[in-house]
């Protein structure tokens, strides 16, 4: 005998059977957590493997070293999920901290009083960083060249620059200038050093601006569709343009806090940052295809290759040296797990 026929509903989409919303999906998320959790098991195993690990004054030094990486990479995250790439942030870092000393040297005659050529200092830094972050954008956005290849060929303008204008040595900014401008790394509020309260405020500005603007509404859609958004009436050009900038002056801030930790610059300032800077993002559950990536996520991942590389340094495991090769590693893992995110 036939069964009764199933008698047709109208019930939406997303509902159950009595027409009432489904209750969002409570499923474990490791692309969102899993940073976070790593970084947890990283701090459990470098407590158990060296107890001087877990000291105040370990994670002051972990936190202050993060923070000239992390403001780089909070800036790569906005490229990255716009889409693009910037390979030559830490060249861009050292020809600023060259330039930025050798204008402090030459103005602390003729201005008088060092506060005001520290100032004027670190003001043209992140000018000059904003500069040259404008100028990737202008190449890529009018002069239709791939991010990677301006890049690429500005990583060794840069550097090359720097080894011309220190002729292959140091610059050094001057004593007087150098004491003057100490504590802006070795200072200190509520016993936490200024990089690591300058690095919090980036990081909430660019949480801010990615989150609850219009301009991170249209990076992340860029990222996602960059066809899309332009049918969508976002001015593709000119996000991607202030994009850079953006990163350009994150380079600025993070040397404006690196120059007075040594007082100088030289061709090998700032070498591998672009490497950690992606792999922070990367790390952080960032899509390297774009269009997908949180600052929290990137903040979590600079600190994570931070906290792995003082772990070799505490344990010697292995050879020092080979830091740049675990972050390396990091990175293709991850690029690996990303290609299996549904």
């Amino acid at each position: 005998m036939p069964s009764a026929p199933t008698p047709a509903t109208d019930t939406p989409p997303g509902a159950d059977a009595a027409g009432k919303p489904k209750a969002p999906s409570r499923r474990f998320d490791p692309h969102r957590y899993g940073p976070l959790i790593g970084l947890g098991l990283l701090l459990v195993v470098g407590t158990l493997l060296n107890p001087d690990f877990a000291t105040w004054d370990n994670w002051m030094n972990v936190l202050t070293r993060t923070a000239f990486i992390g403001i780089i990479a909070i800036g790569m995250g906005f490229v990255i999920i716009s889409g693009g790439i910037d390979l030559s942030v830490g060249s861009m870092a050292a020809l600023i901290a060259g330039v930025m000393i050798l204008a402090m040297n030459a103005l602390a005659g003729s201005l008088g009083s060092p506060v005001l050529v520290v100032v004027v200092g670190m003001l043209a830094a992140v000018a000059l960083g904003g500069a040259f972050g404008l100028a990737h954008g202008f190449l890529i956005t009018r002069g239709r060249i791939e991010p990677f290849i301006v890049t690429l060929g500005t990583l060794g303008i840069f550097r090359a620059v720097l080894t011309w204008l220190s002729d292959g040595g140091a610059i050094t900014l001057d004593s007087d200038l150098a004491d003057v401008y100490s504590p802006v790394y070795y200072g200190s509020l509520l016993g936490i050093q200024t990089p690591v309260w300058i690095f919090v405020l980036v990081a909430v500005a660019g949480a801010v601006l990615l989150n609850h603007t219009p301009f991170g509404r249209y990076v992340q859609a860029i990222g996602s569709n960059e066809l899309v958004a332009r049918y969508a009436a976002v001015d593709v050009d000119r996000v991607k343009l202030l994009t850079y900038g953006l990163l350009g002056a994150c380079v600025g801030i993070a040397t404006v806090l690196y120059v007075p930790r040594l007082g100088s610059a030289s061709p090998t300032t700032g070498l591998l940052w672009e490497l950690e800077a992606i792999a922070a993002v990367i790390v952080g559950g960032t899509s390297f295809k774009g269009g997908e990536g949180r600052v929290a996520g990137t903040v979590i991942g600079a600190i994570l290759l931070s906290v792995i590389s003082n772990i070799l340094n505490l344990t010697s495991i292995i050879s020092v040296y080979l830091n740049a090769a675990v972050q390396g590693c990091v990175i293709i893992a991850v690029a690996f797990l990303q290609r299996r995110r549904p």
